[in-house]
């Protein structure tokens, strides 16, 4: 599948935590840095995303928010 999303990301689930209606996707990026995307139970289901998967990261934002280190 091709898709237009620019910003692709590889990456490794790590750890998936279901809540009663959203579940969070912990991920490991090649880089050694983590990221975690929060999706629906349905969507971890529909996936069969489990720790150890190779998945890639879509990322399509309208804003970009920022912590202080």
């Amino acid at each position: 599948m091709r898709l237009s999303t620019r910003n692709q990301l590889r990456a490794t689930v790590q750890e998936v935590t279901e809540g009663s209606v959203m579940a969070t996707v912990k991920l490991a990026l090649g880089d050694g840095q983590t990221m975690t995307a929060a999706v629906t139970r349905e969507a971890v289901a529909d996936l069969g995303l489990a720790p150890g998967d190779a998945v890639t990261v879509l990322v399509k934002a309208t804003e970009v928010m920022l912590g202080k280190e």
